[in-house]
């Protein structure tokens, strides 16, 4: 099964619970990307919109957390409305990131860089739910997709495959109608972060696989 999660950072801010409306019939999940200016070379959102969001929609809301310190605010994610988080592997206290999240009865997300190799997160993946795979490297949209990312893809799915466990693979981004079937082969069940949901009417999100 394949789900949909249009990223907020696509959206036109001025207008943001009308484009989640627009949106919402085609989505599974909000992909909400959230940017600290530290570990990613852009700022983007915080607990505040977060709970904005929340009081507008009942979609499942997943918080990307691309920041150095993002064991410092899990808490108030959740108590503005965050479903899941996921954190990067390479700000490292992997253990204690995920247990935190787990503890505060939020979905346990790890995302990894497009230049991190899969070892650096195979020995947690009966840790978590969610396993983020990034194709383009991490802080602006727009980017294209790396092709060198499809193997390590390929390396996730087995791992979960042979494991037996219940986690999603999601890739983030340039993922378009070109792409799409390559990462669906190779294990992704993903959660597209698409720009192409907010650009044009709803139908466009079913219609044209892509992601930002």
């Amino acid at each position: 099964m394949i789900r949909l999660a249009p990223s907020i950072l696509a959206a036109d801010f001025a207008a943001l619970g009308a484009e989640i409306d627009r949106v919402a019939p085609e989505a599974d999940w909000l992909h909400v990307d959230v940017m600290d200016g530290h570990f990613v070379p852009n700022l983007t959102i915080g607990p505040p919109v977060v709970k904005a969001i929340r009081r507008h929609t009942d979609l499942y809301l997943d918080c990307h957390l691309m920041m150095t310190d993002p064991g410092d605010y899990l808490e108030a994610f959740r108590g503005a409305g965050a479903d899941s988080c996921t954190v990067h592997v390479e700000v490292g206290r992997t253990a204690e990131l995920l247990g935190a999240t787990r503890e505060l009865g939020l979905g346990v997300g790890l995302a990894l860089n497009p230049d991190t190799p899969f070892e650096a997160v195979e020995p947690w993946l009966d840790r978590i739910d969610l396993l983020l795979v990034m194709t383009v490297h991490p802080g602006f949209g727009g980017q294209s997709f790396m092709e060198g990312v499809v193997p390590k893809i390929e390396s996730a799915g087995r791992a979960v495959r042979d494991r037996g466990l219940d986690v999603v693979i999601e890739v983030d981004g340039g993922v378009d109608a070109r792409t799409a079937g390559r990462v669906a082969a190779a294990g992704a069940r993903i959660r597209w972060s698409r720009s192409s949901c907010w650009r044009g009417p709803s139908s466009s999100c079913s219609t044209t696989p892509g992601a930002v």
